[in-house]
């Protein structure tokens, strides 16, 4: 095999055990992880698991990186799609709810789970998480900020404050999605969001109906 061939090779064994170990996390949390499991459940040999990590945090940080790349590519980048202002925050919006009930993760979201396993635990590891969730409501705040500017919401909205509320009424349907019913939370959710920004904008027109 060529040295390109085992790179390659080596890096979907990555790409696979890091795509697991997000999803187990997203039930049993980082912590949860036991690498001789994570590497059987991924079909692959300890020691080729450990060719790639030689310590669990390493692996918690890599697996934190996949979980945020996966969260942008099937969540922030659709939404990024749709036409600048409050089109595209409600989009936003209704890609985390689709990332949700498309049940793409068996926890419902990794980063619901890490959070409260790593809120009381200062180093590496909370600190990653820490910054994803920053740019997460960041990106909230800023496409707020953006429909405000382009007269799309009104001139008095606060974005920290608007943007928090959004990310509540979703985090909101991680919990109740798993223990009540599914698909009514998830039309409640989008209500909810699609409601306020409605009755926030000055040409209601350019959101969906109710």
């Amino acid at each position: 095999m060529t040295e390109d061939g085992r790179r390659l090779r080596g890096l979907r064994s990555r790409e696979a055990i890091l795509q697991r170990a997000v999803g187990l996390a997203s039930v049993e949390g980082l912590d949860g992880l036991s690498l001789g499991r994570l590497a059987a459940a991924a079909g692959v040999s300890k020691s080729g698991f450990f060719a790639h990590w030689r310590d669990k945090e390493q692996l918690q940080l890599d697996a934190v990186e996949w979980a945020t790349r996966q969260w942008i590519e099937q969540v922030v980048e659709p939404a990024l799609r749709a036409p600048a202002g409050v089109r595209r925050l409600f989009a936003l919006h209704e890609a985390r709810l689709k990332f949700y009930g498309d049940r793409v993760l068996p926890g419902g979201c990794f980063f619901f789970a890490v959070q409260a396993e790593f809120d009381d635990r200062p180093g590496a590891v909370r600190d990653r998480v820490a910054r994803a969730m920053r740019e997460w409501h960041e990106l909230i705040r800023r496409l707020v900020a953006e429909a405000v500017t382009m007269g799309e919401l009104a001139g008095d909205v606060d974005p920290a404050q608007l943007a928090y509320e959004i990310d509540a009424l979703g985090e909101m349907v991680i919990i109740h999605s798993r223990l009540l019913d599914g698909a009514d939370v998830l039309v409640r959710a989008r209500r909810a969001v699609l409601q306020r920004l409605r009755a926030l904008c000055p040409d209601p027109a350019l959101l969906p109906e109710v």
